[in-house]
């Protein structure tokens, strides 16, 4: 099964982030917004995970992240990948508190739930982390500055991140076949 280690932004967050997005999707009729019930800010993806390693895969979680604190965080900004000329995704971006200004935590964060998910059999992918919040695809490359510097106008609420959430993805299950999630376990970081 697919899965996903991610943090999820509180409903204020998420409410304050869709109320900013809703006129200009309207002026983005050609890209796939983000539904808000699925704006989360991914640790580790793992494509293929055989479905009896989930519990283990959690419970190492669970050990691993009962050290770590909560991470303040707030959604600023944002960008495009793989570049603003040909992008395909667009993101918020994200920012910690004023304890941690490099955001080293929460690349710290995603590097210990990568490597626990490793030794659990788990396998991620991906290149290094980049903290962001997706909020809309295409499928064709395009040229995104126009959205790039509307995103530089938004700073959203500050919130607490306070646990990781292991996510099974079913791809084109769902109408218009966006992808379903699946909560398979909450994990809190400091225990």
């Amino acid at each position: 099964m697919r899965l996903f280690a991610a943090l999820y932004p509180p409903a204020a967050a998420v409410e304050h982030l869709d109320d900013f997005l809703a006129p200009r999707r309207e002026a983005g009729t050609d890209l796939r917004w983000t539904d808000t019930e699925q704006f989360h800010v991914t640790l580790a993806f793992m494509p293929e995970v055989a479905e009896h390693l989930v519990e283990p895969l959690a419970d190492a979680l669970a050990a691993s992240l009962s050290e770590r604190r909560p991470l303040d965080l707030r959604v600023i900004g944002g960008g495009a990948f793989p570049n603003a000329a040909e992008a395909k995704v667009i993101w918020g971006g994200l920012e910690v508190g004023d304890d941690d200004p490099a955001g080293d935590s929460l690349t710290s964060l995603a590097r210990t739930v990568r490597l626990t998910a490793s030794h659990a059999g788990a396998a991620p992918q991906g290149g290094p982390f980049r903290a962001h919040l997706t909020v809309a695809r295409s499928r064709r490359a395009f040229e995104a500055t126009r959205w790039l510097r509307i995103l530089e106008a938004y700073a959203g609420p500050a919130w607490i991140a306070d646990e990781v959430t292991l996510v099974a993805s079913h791809l084109g299950e769902s109408r218009g076949r966006r992808p379903r999630y699946e909560v398979m376990a909450q994990v809190a970081l400091g225990g």
